[in-house]
């Protein structure tokens, strides 16, 4: 019962962080398109002062169709796409949410109204998310920890000591491990995490 108390707890507070936290050191900044008149809506970008438009083409991989050895590893098979179709919409959640108070923040000089506003979207991300994610379970929970880094390039441990610091990273990190975490564990799509990545695949593909 303390593990999964501890686990839904770590999870809730990664995805505040994650949803909370800026990009460093990124030169381009998407902006909604306004609503037209005629013709299509497509998003803007604006690179080095020069507004583009922005077309997002998604790279298509197709995968053989897997074949099982046993029974037994038809059923893990199953269970992992359901937790991970389960997971997934909110790691994508994440990743949009970073770049929405990311474009925020580039509008905000002042620091104090810069953690005002983080704040702020704190307490919404928690009221929103919160209840949803507390009913995930461990395996769930920790899928989405790893799909959160696929999204946005960042482990859980980087996130933390960039919004928190290092210290509180440090603490989390020590608390992790007595668990048997890892933080700064990574998302590995070629090797420990290839199973993972195939089914992602046909996930987005609309193949499952």
């Amino acid at each position: 019962m303390m593990k999964v108390s501890f686990m839904k707890k770590w999870l809730i507070l990664n995805i505040l962080l994650l949803t909370s936290i800026t990009f460093r050191g990124q030169d381009t900044i998407i902006q909604p398109p306004p609503k037209p008149e005629h013709g299509y809506l497509v998003y803007l970008a604006v690179i080095d002062g020069d507004t583009m438009p922005l077309i997002r083409l998604r790279t298509i991989t197709i995968i053989p169709p897997r074949v099982f050895k046993n029974e037994r590893e038809r059923r893990r098979y199953t269970r992992l796409v359901r937790n991970l179709k389960k997971v997934l919409p909110y790691a994508k959640i994440a990743q949009t949410k970073l770049l929405i108070i990311n474009q925020h923040l580039a509008e905000i000089p002042d620091e104090k109204a810069r953690k005002k506003y983080l704040k702020q979207q704190e307490r919404i991300l928690k009221k929103q998310y919160g209840p949803e994610l507390t009913n995930l379970t461990i395996s769930q929970g920790r899928l989405l920890i790893k799909l959160i880094d696929r999204e946005t390039n960042n482990t859980s441990y980087d996130l933390i000591k960039q919004f928190r610091g290092a210290f509180t990273a440090f603490i989390w990190q020590s608390v992790a491990r007595v668990f048997g975490e890892n933080l700064k564990d990574e998302y590995n799509p070629k090797e420990e995490d290839k199973y993972i990545e195939e089914i992602l695949i046909r996930i987005e593909n609309g193949e499952l």
